[in-house]
Protein backbone atom coordinates (compact mmCIF):
# COMPACT_ATOMS: atom_id res chain seq x y z
CA UNK A 1 0.00 0.00 0.00
CA UNK A 2 1.17 3.54 -0.67
CA UNK A 3 0.29 6.02 0.92
CA UNK A 4 0.93 10.17 0.69
CA UNK A 5 2.48 11.31 3.22
CA UNK A 6 -0.66 13.79 4.44
CA UNK A 7 -2.77 10.85 4.30
CA UNK A 8 0.18 8.99 6.50
CA UNK A 9 -0.06 12.04 8.94
CA UNK A 10 -3.66 11.79 9.16
CA UNK A 11 -3.98 7.94 9.57
CA UNK A 12 -1.32 8.57 12.27
CA UNK A 13 -3.51 10.66 14.57
CA UNK A 14 -6.68 8.61 14.06
CA UNK A 15 -4.37 5.94 15.84
CA UNK A 16 -4.34 3.70 13.28
CA UNK A 17 -2.03 0.84 13.23
CA UNK A 18 0.88 0.83 10.24
CA UNK A 19 4.25 -0.61 9.74
CA UNK A 20 6.46 1.07 11.91
CA UNK A 21 9.11 1.38 8.65
CA UNK A 22 6.95 3.62 6.92
CA UNK A 23 6.69 5.96 9.77
CA UNK A 24 10.96 5.53 9.96
CA UNK A 25 10.83 6.41 6.10
CA UNK A 26 8.56 9.16 6.78
CA UNK A 27 10.70 10.75 9.69
CA UNK A 28 14.08 10.32 7.26
CA UNK A 29 12.57 11.53 4.54
CA UNK A 30 11.56 15.09 6.12
CA UNK A 31 14.68 15.73 8.18
CA UNK A 32 16.88 15.06 4.75
CA UNK A 33 15.07 17.36 2.81
CA UNK A 34 16.63 18.46 -0.47
CA UNK A 35 20.16 17.26 0.56
CA UNK A 36 21.36 15.30 -2.44
CA UNK A 37 24.57 14.89 -3.64
CA UNK A 38 25.89 14.70 -7.36
CA UNK A 39 29.35 14.00 -8.64
CA UNK A 40 30.80 17.20 -8.29
CA UNK A 41 29.36 17.89 -4.60
CA UNK A 42 28.88 14.37 -2.88
CA UNK A 43 27.21 13.87 0.11
CA UNK A 44 29.15 13.04 3.34
CA UNK A 45 26.45 11.06 5.40
CA UNK A 46 27.18 10.19 9.34
CA UNK A 47 26.07 7.38 10.97
CA UNK A 48 26.50 7.32 15.23
CA UNK A 49 26.28 4.47 17.32
CA UNK A 50 26.87 4.53 21.00
CA UNK A 51 29.94 3.23 20.76
CA UNK A 52 31.45 4.29 17.36
CA UNK A 53 30.90 6.43 14.46
CA UNK A 54 30.79 6.18 10.42
CA UNK A 55 31.02 8.06 7.76
CA UNK A 56 30.48 7.51 4.10
CA UNK A 57 30.92 9.84 0.99
CA UNK A 58 28.11 8.78 -1.60
CA UNK A 59 27.09 10.11 -4.99
CA UNK A 60 23.49 9.69 -5.37
CA UNK A 61 23.03 10.41 -8.96
CA UNK A 62 24.99 6.88 -9.18
CA UNK A 63 23.68 5.91 -6.38
CA UNK A 64 27.63 4.82 -5.64
CA UNK A 65 29.48 4.96 -1.96
CA UNK A 66 32.47 6.38 -3.04
CA UNK A 67 35.08 6.14 0.30
CA UNK A 68 34.32 5.37 4.05
CA UNK A 69 35.72 5.56 7.14
CA UNK A 70 34.85 4.76 10.68
CA UNK A 71 36.32 4.16 14.30
CA UNK A 72 36.74 0.58 13.83
CA UNK A 73 39.74 1.29 10.82
CA UNK A 74 42.59 -0.34 11.97
CA UNK A 75 44.61 2.81 11.38
CA UNK A 76 42.54 4.50 13.92
CA UNK A 77 42.22 2.33 16.43
CA UNK A 78 45.89 2.41 16.74
CA UNK A 79 45.70 5.83 18.09
CA UNK A 80 42.60 5.02 20.60
CA UNK A 81 41.24 3.56 23.57
CA UNK A 82 37.82 3.29 22.73
CA UNK A 83 35.81 4.72 20.10
CA UNK A 84 33.19 7.15 21.07
CA UNK A 85 35.04 10.24 22.35
CA UNK A 86 34.81 13.29 20.65
CA UNK A 87 38.65 12.90 20.12
CA UNK A 88 38.05 9.83 18.03
CA UNK A 89 35.71 11.75 15.84
CA UNK A 90 38.00 14.52 15.07
CA UNK A 91 40.45 11.72 13.88
CA UNK A 92 37.84 9.61 11.97
CA UNK A 93 36.98 13.42 9.85
CA UNK A 94 40.62 14.05 9.64
CA UNK A 95 41.37 10.49 7.79
CA UNK A 96 37.88 10.75 5.97
CA UNK A 97 38.93 14.14 4.88
CA UNK A 98 42.48 12.75 4.05
CA UNK A 99 41.05 9.90 2.04
CA UNK A 100 38.81 12.37 -0.20
CA UNK A 101 41.67 15.08 -1.00
CA UNK A 102 43.24 11.71 -2.40
CA UNK A 103 40.48 11.14 -5.09
CA UNK A 104 40.19 14.92 -5.78
CA UNK A 105 36.83 15.71 -3.51
CA UNK A 106 37.34 19.12 -2.19
CA UNK A 107 33.69 20.05 -1.73
CA UNK A 108 31.02 18.16 -0.39
CA UNK A 109 27.23 18.41 1.04
CA UNK A 110 27.21 17.96 4.93
CA UNK A 111 24.49 15.28 6.12
CA UNK A 112 24.10 14.97 9.45
CA UNK A 113 21.06 12.64 9.31
CA UNK A 114 18.81 12.56 12.38
CA UNK A 115 21.49 14.10 15.00
CA UNK A 116 21.83 16.97 16.36
CA UNK A 117 24.73 18.97 15.34
CA UNK A 118 26.71 18.48 17.89
CA UNK A 119 29.00 16.83 20.60
CA UNK A 120 30.77 13.99 17.88
CA UNK A 121 28.86 14.60 14.60
CA UNK A 122 30.32 18.31 15.26
CA UNK A 123 33.81 16.88 16.09
CA UNK A 124 33.79 14.67 12.80
CA UNK A 125 32.87 17.63 11.09
CA UNK A 126 35.40 19.86 12.15
CA UNK A 127 37.94 17.48 11.50
CA UNK A 128 37.31 17.31 8.07
CA UNK A 129 37.24 20.75 8.15
CA UNK A 130 40.24 21.19 9.36
CA UNK A 131 41.65 19.18 6.92
CA UNK A 132 40.87 20.65 3.62
CA UNK A 133 37.49 19.63 3.06
CA UNK A 134 34.80 22.67 2.09
CA UNK A 135 30.89 22.48 2.89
Amino acid sequence: MKFSKRTLFKLKNKNKKLKPNIYKKLRRDGLRGNIKGNFKRPRLSIYRSNNNIYGQIIDDSSSKTLLSCSTLNRSIQLLLSIGRTCYASTITGEKLAELSLKKNIIQIVFDKGPYLYHGRVKALANGARMEGLKF
